[in-house]
């Protein structure tokens, strides 16, 4: 797992997103740009899809792995789902590498900017939010 982000914060890495999206004239080319994402995630282990890491609440089967403490948080997340995969990839983005209080504090923003919030079916909005809310479950623990 990656210890330092590509960005320096969880805002500026929202900005970066927000950017790239408004490349897109519509929202075909911002689902391929989505799945293309998921294809670049880090390979997953096996061993680690474990039910100890799976995200309940996801109609696809996605697992979510923290490591690290409350000073610097990584994430390692997989799907079985192309889009899903590139909603996980934007997450690892935003959220991996950050403090908890960080983790804590950073709102997605980027779900509405980039209009994800209108054009994903309920169940992977549903998923999205079970995925964001494991990630600031995981955040929260850490500071304990």
């Amino acid at each position: 797992m990656k210890a330092q982000p590509d960005i320096a914060t969880g805002e500026s890495a929202q900005d970066a997103i927000i950017e790239e999206f408004a490349f897109f004239g519509d929202w075909t080319e911002r689902y391929q740009y989505l799945i293309d994402l998921g294809r670049k995630l880090p390979p997953f282990p096996d061993a680690l899809k474990r039910d100890e890491f799976k995200v309940n609440g996801c109609q696809s089967q996605v697992w979510l792995v923290p490591a690290g403490d409350a000073q610097c948080m990584t994430f390692a997340a997989i799907s079985d789902s192309a889009i899903v995969s590139g909603l996980i990839a934007l997450l690892l983005r935003v959220y991996s590498g950050r403090s908890a209080q960080e983790i804590l504090a950073t709102e997605p923003r980027y779900i509405t900017a980039i209009g994800l919030a209108q054009h994903l079916s309920p169940t992977r909005s549903n998923g999205l939010a079970a995925m964001l809310a494991k990630i600031k479950d995981y955040a929260r623990g850490a500071q304990k």
